[in-house]
């Protein structure tokens, strides 16, 4: 019989749980444990980290897990690799839930580069508004370029000090183009850095930025090792031999 892991934290990761739950498939749903209070799931639900590779195969292992589906943040790069080694080893079956990256239109001005150390050194040294829709994990490093007034977005406040002064907003996406041009306005925002997580649900400050005229500086996604992928959660049930219609 089938027993799914999810492996979430993505919008995308709570639309395959809910087809899941719909089509009655046994199935755990797993949060990576950043967010503290994370969305509820129609599904059995676990909170934290594996413990590396060895961890999640034993979890594997331990739980009968037959499919795993690896709907993390695309820039959650750790965990798809430890995915892909455990699923190796284990012999499981393993599947990317991937949405597409964001294509640069007409109109956007993007400087594109690999990482976030590159985007520090993008930023220009004269004082500027830039904000930093990044995630809170990777702030520090802009430390070094004190001299800029930041905007940040977190899904939950800052639990300790951060490592500049910035302007803190506190809230949950998806994000309407409205309420992205009325921040980038309302704050005076001069730069954007970002990175290319895709999908519709944090697009519409890249679709304020092209309409503003704003410089993007759009880190792009990580190097991961090979395996299958797929963008909806329509294939991602026909990949575990269900239909999303079943259970509706």
């Amino acid at each position: 019989m089938t027993r799914a892991l999810i492996l979430g934290g993505t919008a995308d990761a709570s639309m395959l749980a809910a087809a899941i739950a719909r089509a009655r498939l046994n199935a755990v749903y797993s949060y990576g444990g950043r967010t503290r209070a994370p969305a509820d799931q129609p599904l059995p639900t676990r909170i934290g980290g594996f413990g590396g590779v060895s961890g999640l195969a034993d979890y594997i292992r331990c739980e009968g897990i037959t499919h795993v589906i690896d709907a993390t943040h695309p820039f959650a790069a750790e965990m798809s690799r430890n995915a892909v080694e455990a699923c190796a080893q284990t012999s499981t079956p393993l599947i990317a839930l991937e949405r597409a990256p964001w294509l640069k239109t007409p109109g956007d001005n993007w400087i594109e580069i690999a990482d976030v150390s590159a985007a520090v050194a993008a930023l220009p040294e004269a004082p500027a508004k830039v904000f930093l829709a990044i995630g809170r994990q990777h702030i520090a490093r802009f430390a070094t370029k004190p001299q800029h007034a930041y905007t940040l977005r977190f899904v939950d406040p800052p639990e300790a000090p951060l490592p500049f002064a910035a302007d803190v907003i506190v809230s949950r996406g998806p994000f309407t183009l409205d309420s992205e041009l009325d921040l980038m306005r309302t704050r005076g925002i001069g730069w954007i850095v970002a990175r290319n997580s895709g999908g519709d649900g944090a697009r519409a400050k890249i679709d304020a930025a092209r309409m503003l005229g704003l410089p993007v500086i759009m880190i792009s996604r990580p190097e991961l090792p090979e395996r299958g992928r797929v963008e909806s959660v329509a294939a991602a049930m026909q990949w575990l031999g269900h239909s999303t219609r079943l259970g509706a």
